[in-house]
């Protein structure tokens, strides 16, 4: 059976069987099952994925950097990518908007039967207080220890990690030393052992789908669905119209790919991602994929990869476009024009630096909610709820970093077919 099959069967066996177990979460026997079995399964294939993100972003994007500086090309190269990721985002966030003043998931709502996390709210709240003020967060993008950048990237710093990368591979590039093959070699050698090892880590990976989403479902089952069905059924609509509308009419629009097989190709990623709910885990995979199944130039592939998985957050974006307006309807807010434009804006920028990991994008939600008016225990009406979602819009995370490095990548493979005839 190929992987994309053996992942999707491991997918559906997880959710049928973690919400068959959620009914008897109580029996000893399923609680020792999940946490002495299942739930280190599961960390094991994502520490194993971590543990070599670092060095991959580290060696793939100085590499990226080094290549495209020597070939002019980075400049050219990182406006392409700027432009179709504000162009992506824009679109995610106004679908998002669009429909929830169409729909109105929230109005009429009873708070009263969902249930409230407040532990889990008051640690939002904590991590939304210590939020850096704008020019703070835009001031420590440039790292004063890059070691010490490296060591937190999965914590939140990995914007200065690929500040100083990009920094870096342009230095690189621009020095004159004899010194530039052993960088190129180390690096290159640096990167083919990462994508060693996430072959056989990926050996693990449909043991690992059926325990990560297995926990999930036997921990929250289906019965907060039914309170919030209609808030969660708006964002999963939203998220399917970015990924076959807005993607597709990108790739027929600038490239000569046929989106159907394009997502075709992806899927094995796809599956990783939505299990993994992290963009960062999936990350070493997409980068496989984009070289060797797609065939986009490494050097493209490396740069918008690496920086989109940060950068690049349409389905975060959407998320948190929808979810503001939701709990706005919910508490009986009515937003103005100028503050729902002030939500699509915060929420393109808030796409841009959310944390690759599960639940990363919370705080910032938090954060407009404050901003516009709305309760903080608002955010204990979706953490039941926004596990599944986490896991919807990492994909759309994921697709949407792939679909960029096509489109940045297709004008060069037309320049090369161009110098060939």
């Amino acid at each position: 059976m190929k992987t994309h099959y053996r992942l999707l069967l491991s997918l559906l066996l997880g959710t049928l069987a973690g919400l068959a177990a959620h009914g008897y979460a109580q029996l000893e026997a399923l609680q020792i099952l999940n946490h002495y079995l299942l739930e280190p399964i599961g960390q094991l294939f994502l520490r194993l994925i971590f543990m070599i993100v670092v060095p991959m972003v580290m060696s793939g994007l100085i590499l990226g950097v080094f290549q495209l500086s020597s070939h002019q090309g980075l400049a050219r190269i990182a406006r392409r990518t700027l432009l179709f990721t504000v162009l992506a985002s824009s679109a995610s966030v106004v679908i998002g908007v669009g429909l929830v003043n169409l729909a109105k998931p929230g109005v009429g709502l009873d708070i009263s039967q969902v249930s409230h996390d407040s532990g889990s709210v008051s640690k939002i709240a904590g991590n939304a207080a210590a939020a850096k003020p704008v020019l703070q967060a835009l001031l420590e993008i440039i790292p004063k220890n890059p070691v010490s950048a490296a060591a937190q990237a999965l914590e939140g710093e990995m914007l200065a990690l690929m500040f100083f990368a990009l920094v870096f591979g342009a230095a690189l590039a621009a020095s004159q030393t004899s010194q530039h093959s052993r960088w190129v070699e180390l690096l290159e050698e640096s990167y083919a052992a990462c994508l060693v090892i996430v072959d056989n880590a990926m050996k693990l990976a449909p043991v690992a789908v059926f325990a990560l989403v297995f926990q999930s479902t036997f921990k929250f089952g289906y019965q907060i669905l039914f309170s919030l069905g209609f808030y969660v059924l708006i964002v999963i609509i939203g998220l399917l119209l970015q990924q076959t509308v807005v993607y597709s009419l990108l790739l027929k629009a600038f490239t000569r790919i046929r989106p159907l097989q394009f997502f075709r190709q992806c899927r094995e990623v796809y599956l990783q991602a939505f299990a993994t709910a992290s963009s960062n885990a999936t990350l070493p995979r997409s980068l496989e994929l984009a070289e060797q199944q797609l065939k986009l130039r490494p050097e493209i592939a490396r740069f918008v990869l690496t920086i989109g998985s940060t950068a690049n957050q349409n389905g975060t974006a959407l998320f948190e476009g929808i979810t503001v307006l939701f709990l706005a309807q919910v508490y009986g807010l009515d937003l103005s024009l100028g503050q729902q434009i002030q939500v699509v804006l915060m929420s393109i920028l808030a796409g841009i630096g959310t944390a690759g990991v599960p639940g990363g994008s919370l705080p910032l939600i938090m954060i407009l909610t404050q901003q516009v008016g709305i309760p903080a225990e608002g955010m204990g009406l979706i953490l039941g709820v926004d596990r599944l979602l986490d896991m919807c819009r990492t994909t759309l995370n994921v697709s949407g970093d792939l679909v960029i490095a096509a489109l940045v990548d297709a004008p060069e493979h037309l320049d090369a077919e161009q110098e060939r005839q």
